[in-house]
């Protein structure tokens, strides 16, 4: 572009962008209905106080005098030869003594929207490498139980989120939607790789307006944007799968449900239905029954149901949902839900998990393959689910069970962590303190002092997005961006590329590391494959250095074909699901076989065992924020703009803040018997009674001589969470969901210390 502009992306959208020597300005793609205010967070970020400027490691390790790691440790600074040959040693040792299942490649993020500085790929690229492997992590903390329970009963997680139900189908065909969780803005703001093209707000506004109801299932109003004009129905926290059980047997007393289709394309139903009617344990699970347990009027209950059959209903299930204990049962009841509906697979209902969970979602997919950094071959077989960390670091060589199978955690003596900060998005951060305490040497890259930073042994200044070049995309999104560096790197800092190949160099292996390129040459090289295929099918197909002149190249689309559920709807033979029995599994003989009774061989209402109590009256609600990308530049102007006294802000509920004498603006401190943090209060009808609203991603920030469990001072959530499992099927995330007490703060208010470095020693 012109005047210094350069085009740049990011995963909550494209823009344009440069740089004055002090600050960014940034200007959002013309193209983009509704892009994200997030941007704002990149134009004071990138000179911030909070950012790394050279190799720093931890006196006490170097010392080796045992000193515990925690947030206020002594760190030296060192040349990049030095610390670069002192990690180099210390993996080659590690190796040496313990193998590479000893090492554990901790990359989990959002780290950048480029496709080649990439840091997860980067990170798993070295050790394959130079190791011949590590101790890997599956799934995500997003949808860790989904992920799992998801193939046992429709298919892939990626099908049936991605390649489904589109926002245009919703505008055009819906008539109800059933928002189990909601679908809020803030959530499809994002997406892994980038997205061009903010949509959902107007499509909802679209279907509102041609007649679609929407319903929010939600304990907060605003899971739904107001364009939706939606229902808000405020059930208990955590009850959705007893509200999905009173709709289905509403249904069935009314002969609404659609027998044909249970018997053509589905499996188990016989079963089901005896728990749904409850002729094996005496209760039937009706609209009375769900009442009881959910909060909803009963009539309200057959009223939803019966409009529920009528016209073209969708049901969603959102991450939230299942980032909760038992949390495959909403994903598997929901798709029971939608089977007796009989509309799985029809244009605009049926099934679509996690609609509006992601930017990817309710897109139609690219054509044309995406550049992808490979990764080459893990040849070390053990594995984590990803939200089992500190189970791994706390208890090296106990059996876990996983997906049928009974595992055992890895011995891990070095984590060597690029990409992410698990001291945002893990759970119980005091557990995860000393967890943290347990390896040998924990080696980290990092843009800014992150508490994950605070907590290694071995810091390496990484650059941020806007200091390197790279390409932009996303397997969902019709733009391919030239990611064009807006400005220098900071201090010392460096391109993960860079730093794996400087030590793939000391330890014998640059060649097959780098494959002899540069990084403007490994762009070339993964742009090839997409232009390849542009040509291959008459698209325009420009070479790269012409791509990168322009800034962006259109990509086209697949046809709109509701994948692989309208495939099997159209011809449950030919387009036989990837079950064990080639249909929806109501009833699975596979999970059935487990003997899991935390996850059952049908869905089933399983009460959470973390219940309001005298002592913790409160259901914490800790989800996405709004202001941030989970906990990426959270110093940034926009997150900023957001905090209260330098707090993040935690909604309460007007009647449940009038009982505790708090008022707007006051710092209150929840607490459990987990941990205690300090917020800011904002007082809020959107907030259901007896339910309170953190969002995660203020970077933790414990106050000095807290001890074992420390008050976090600027409001983390995950000081509170419970680190377990959802079931032994998926070991998912549970840190939505937990109990708390809330009070007003009356001590000193302490000092913001989490974007202060620390100050360096010799």
């Amino acid at each position: 572009m012109n005047d210094g502009w350069s085009t740049h992306s990011s995963h909550w959208g494209a823009f344009s962008a440069r740089w004055d020597g002090h600050g960014v300005e940034v200007e959002p793609d013309a193209g983009d209905p509704a892009p994200s205010p997030i941007l704002d967070n990149f134009t004071d970020a990138l000179r911030h106080k909070a950012r790394l400027l050279r190799p720093m490691v931890r006196r006490s390790w170097l010392s080796k005098t045992g000193e515990p790691r925690g947030f206020d440790t002594a760190f030296v600074a060192m040349p990049w030869d030095e610390v670069l040959d002192l990690l180099a040693a210390e993996l080659s040792r590690i190796h040496t003594d313990y193998g590479a299942e000893s090492i554990f490649g901790g990359s989990y993020g959002w780290a950048s929207a480029g496709r080649f500085h990439h840091a997860q790929s980067q990170i798993h690229r070295f050790l394959n490498v130079a190791f011949g492997g590590y101790v890997r992590s599956v799934n995500s903390y997003s949808a860790g139980a989904s992920a799992v329970i998801l193939p046992h009963v429709l298919g892939s997680f990626e099908a049936l989120s991605r390649r489904n139900v589109t926002w245009e189908q919703v505008s055009e065909h819906t008539d109800t939607v059933l928002a189990f969780g909601g679908m809020a803005l803030k959530n499809s703001m994002v997406a892994s790789g980038g997205i061009s093209r903010h949509v959902e707000r107007d499509a909802m506004r679209k279907a509102a307006q041609r007649g679609t109801r929407f319903y929010c299932i939600s304990p907060l109003r605003d899971d739904l944007p107001e364009q939706a004009t939606a229902t808000w129905l405020p059930i208990r926290v955590g009850t959705d799968v007893a509200l999905m059980l009173g709709l289905a047997h509403s249904l069935v007393v009314e002969k609404l449900h659609d027998r044909d289709f249970l018997a053509r394309y589905c499996t188990g139903y016989d079963i089901f239905e005896r728990y749904l009617l409850g002729l094996d344990d005496g209760q039937p699970k009706d609209a009375g029954w769900a009442s009881a347990i959910t909060g909803m009027d009963a009539a309200e209950i057959a009223a939803l149901a019966q409009r529920s059959a009528n016209g073209r209903t969708l049901v969603t299930v959102s991450h939230s949902l299942q980032r909760a204990q038992y949390g495959e049962q909403p994903v598997w009841m929901g798709a029971v839900l939608a089977a007796m509906l009989g509309q799985i697979g029809l244009p605009g209902g049926g099934y679509n998990y996690a609609l509006g969970a992601l930017g990817h979602t309710g897109r139609r997919v690219n054509a044309v393959p995406i550049p992808t950094m490979p990764q080459g071959r893990n040849g070390i077989d053990a594995f984590i689910p990803v939200a089992r960390i500190s189970d791994m670091l706390l208890n090296a060589g106990q059996p876990f069970e996983y997906n049928g199978r009974t595992l055992r955690y890895p011995d891990i003596k070095l984590v060597y962590w690029a990409g992410g900060n698990p001291f945002h998005h893990h759970q119980d951060i005091n557990r995860l303190r000393r967890a943290f305490n347990v390896p040998q040497t924990i080696v980290v890259h990092e843009t800014a002092w992150t508490p994950s930073a605070r907590f290694a042994d071995i810091v390496l200044p990484a650059t941020m997005t806007l200091e390197r070049d790279d390409i932009g995309a996303a397997a969902t999104d019709p733009r391919l961006i030239a990611m064009r560096k807006v400005a220098p790197p900071v201090g010392e800092a460096r391109d993960d590329f860079e730093i794996f190949a400087a030590l793939a160099r000391r330890l014998g292996v640059e060649q097959a590391y780098t494959e002899g390129r540069n990084s403007r040459q490994w762009l070339e090289y993964l742009y090839e494959p997409t232009r390849t295929a542009l040509g291959a099918k008459g698209w325009d197909a420009p070479t790269f250095d012409d791509f990168w002149q322009r800034g962006e190249l259109a990509l086209p689309s697949e046809p709109d074909d509701g994948g692989l559920l309208r495939a099997f709807r159209n011809d449950p033979e030919a387009g036989k699901l990837p079950t064990p029995s080639g249909r929806v599994e109501i009833f699975s003989q596979t999970i059935a076989d487990f003997n899991y009774a935390d996850c059952p061989g049908h869905p089933t209402w399983l009460p959470p065992t973390d219940q309001p109590s005298a002592r913790h009256s409160l259901t914490l609600i800790a989800n996405q924020p709004a202001t941030r990308l989970h906990s990426q530049l959270d110093f940034g102007r926009y997150s900023q703009s957001s905090k209260v006294a330098g707090r993040e802000v935690v909604r309460l509920n007007p009647a449940d803040a009038a009982a505790r004498g708090i008022a707007a603006g006051d710092i209150v401190r929840l607490f459990n018997d987990r941990g205690a943090c300090l917020a800011a209060a904002a007082i809020s009808d959107q907030v259901a009674p007896g339910v309170i609203h953190l969002p995660t991603g203020a970077w933790y920030d414990p106050l000095p001589g807290g001890g074992d469990r420390p008050l976090c001072v600027h409001g983390n959530p995950n000081v509170l969470t419970r680190d377990i499992g959802t079931s032994r099927l998926a070991q998912g995330c549970t840190g939505q969901v937990t109990i708390v007490e809330c009070e007003k703060y009356s001590g000193s208010l302490p000092p913001i210390r989490a974007f202060d470095p620390p100050a360096p020693v010799n």
